[in-house]
């Protein structure tokens, strides 16, 4: 076999990706704007947690239909139309002059956050070679964590360049930079939106795809490129054909099948219950909370961009070793310190002033809890996802985990607000902190080591057509 020119692969890779930057973006982006929207529109608790959660509507909307339209049409036009997506919704956010047009284009924006979280990952692993696929496919939660913290970097520059006087008084810059500068800060996401949707115009589509849809010689050329060599693409292609040949038409009733349905229950249970060990929390109303162990505003954002740092950082470590470590072993490792963690910050807030903690210690506590989750659960989830379900079946698979995952941030989002101020922050951490031991449990007992296996062999490890046991 000849060395496949991996730039090529990677090119791919960072291309699909982008659509996680915007995702973290769009997402971490609302972190800055709470406050300053909540005294615009004289929000309640009740209407902050929909502000907040209304763009996660949209992603409930978007994954509804990314893998459907995904296997009908192709991984690249339903990236492009995420592109357009995050484009109407940023330059709509800066403009509106209403809350509900406001939340209407965070909808908007939500739409293309779940598109591009089941097609983006999809794409990379159908490109990816087997040894470097978690890498690969990682790359995308790492433009994810990039997108948090170029959002938390953009709030904290522009709530500074907000106190100047840059533009002139009462024109609609002014507006949109000084005087209510949660507009530029959503209206920012244009531009990586439009850089987006101009660099998917040079990628091929995916050659899985293809294969599925009797497409062969476009795949063929892809598959040769990607290996070099005209006898392995011919391979793989029959290697896909193999699995698609007796299961064309697959239909939702179809699901029922032990075998198939097994793999979309356990993505289901996983996604879902990610959502509820904390970090979106931290990374949504990451601020709010640090307001309330005292820092001022400033501080709190600067405390947040610290967050996204090591968020950066740590999923850089993530994605050098997932695949030589395995997915597995990180999660066990990961989320045994979010426990731990969770559970000294929900203790910071019910004795901390007692034991004279200084918030320094809280900053701490956050960045050792979202150093656990980055090397764990946020680095491997998109990763399994991606390539847990069988060729013919992975976008309809990939929407019904996508939906669990977004409905359970939606509910992270909206509920936070209630918890904080029902629970008390002690108690939110602790609820977090026990949510750990389920998902701990389904990834020892029910998910096989996918390092270094190939999309087809997981997929015959799943029908028991292959000998391969869970490690």
């Amino acid at each position: 076999m000849k060395k496949s020119p991996l730039s090529y692969i990677l090119f791919l890779s960072i291309v699909a990706a982008i659509g996680g930057f915007l995702f973290g973006y769009d997402t971490a982006v609302i972190s800055g704007t709470i406050g300053q929207v909540t005294a615009q529109f004289q929000l309640s608790a009740f209407e902050q947690g929909w502000y907040v959660g209304c763009a996660l509507i949209g992603s409930i909307l978007g994954v509804a239909v990314a893998g459907i339209l995904s296997d009908k049409f192709g991984r690249k036009p339903v990236l492009i139309l995420s592109g357009l997506l995050f484009s109407a919704s940023a330059i709509g956010c800066a403009f509106s002059h209403t809350l509900t047009a406001l939340v209407v284009y965070r909808i908007i924006g939500g739409m293309g956050i779940g598109m591009v979280s089941i097609v983006s990952p999809m794409y990379i692993s159908e490109v990816a070679l087997p040894q470097f696929r978690g890498s690969l496919v990682s790359l995308y939660q790492l433009a994810i964590t990039i997108g948090f913290l170029g959002a938390y970097l953009m709030n904290f520059q522009l709530l500074n360049f907000s106190e100047t006087s840059f533009f002139p008084d009462e024109s609609i810059w002014a507006k949109i930079f000084q005087e209510e500068v949660w507009r530029a800060m959503l209206g920012m996401e244009f531009l990586p939106a439009f850089i987006f949707f101009m660099v998917l115009l040079a990628i091929p589509e995916s050659p899985r795809w293809l294969v599925v849809k009797g497409q062969k010689a476009k795949a063929e050329k892809i598959f040769t490129r990607i290996y070099q060599s005209l006898e392995i693409a011919r391979q793989k292609i029959s290697e896909v054909v193999k699995g698609v040949s007796s299961h064309k038409g697959v239909q939702w009733h179809q699901l029922k099948n032990p075998k198939l349905l097994r793999p979309v229950l356990i993505g289901v249970a996983i996604a879902i219950l990610g959502q509820f060990m904390g970090v979106n929390a931290v990374l949504y109303y990451g601020p709010s909370i640090f307001e309330q162990s005292g820092l001022s505003g400033g501080d709190a954002l600067f405390y947040q961009v610290m967050v996204g740092l090591v968020n950066v950082l740590t999923t850089v470590i993530a994605l050098i070793i997932i695949d030589r470590v395995g997915r597995k072993k990180l999660v066990y490792f990961g989320v045994s310190g979010m426990i731990l963690t969770l559970l000294f910050i929900s203790l910071y807030f019910l004795k901390g002033e007692a034991f004279g903690w200084p918030s320094i210690f809280l900053l701490v506590l956050f960045l050792a809890y979202i150093f656990s989750t980055a090397i764990s659960i946020s680095a491997v989830i998109f990763v399994l996802l991606s390539e847990m379900y069988p060729n013919y079946i992975r976008g309809l698979a990939m929407s019904i985990a996508g939906f669990s995952l977004w409905v359970g941030t939606y509910l992270i989002g909206q509920l936070t607000p209630w918890l904080l101020e029902n629970l008390t922050p002690a108690g939110t951490f602790f609820l977090f902190a026990l949510m750990c031991f389920p998902y701990l449990y389904i990834i020892w007992k029910m998910i096989p080591e996918t390092a270094g296996m190939s999309l087809e062999a997981i997929e015959a490890f799943w029908m028991n057509n292959s000998d391969k046991k869970e490690k």
